[in-house]
């Protein structure tokens, strides 16, 4: 090696002494360490994945609302209607008439956010993860909040 190479680590612009070049030797089997899973030849392990679902929300407040929607239906929370544009599959700022189906309007609906009869309406829904698992019964309490309770007793 000479010194006037302007990087000096190793590898770089070798001398071509690099190692054998054949097929390399099978390792041997690793003994299994403690706390670590092999996986079994049927494959990869499944993880545990949560469940997803399809709702139906407020386009103002995020509020769940009912999939079948009344023509003259509202927001429980905030009172926005709901057969209306900004809660409609087809409401688009970029499109013409703020619509993915101008192309079938024979005119442009304003306001977006108040009712309207579009033949054309279909709830916007969105698939969520269900990261929740449902309540129990009123009268019930959960068994991790009974056995913290019991500490104290």
């Amino acid at each position: 090696m000479s010194d006037d190479r302007k990087y000096r680590q190793r590898g770089y612009q070798d001398s071509g002494q690099r190692g054998p070049k054949g097929p390399r030797p099978p390792k041997p089997p690793q003994e299994r360490a403690p706390g670590r899973v092999l996986q079994d030849a049927s494959g990869p392990k499944t993880p545990n994945l949560m469940s997803a679902h399809e709702v139906f929300r407020c386009a103002r407040c995020g509020n769940l609302l009912a999939v079948p929607v009344a023509a003259d239906a509202k927001c429980s929370r905030c009172g926005v209607d709901i057969h209306s544009c900004i809660q409609c599959v087809s409401f688009d700022t970029s499109a013409r008439w703020e619509c993915a189906q101008s192309a079938k309007l024979p005119a442009r609906v304003a306001p977006k956010d108040e009712r309207n009869d579009c033949v054309f309406f279909t709830p916007r829904t969105t698939v969520e993860r269900q990261t929740s698992t449902p309540g129990a019964p009123s009268g019930e309490t959960t068994s991790a909040r009974k056995a913290f309770d019991d500490l104290f007793k």
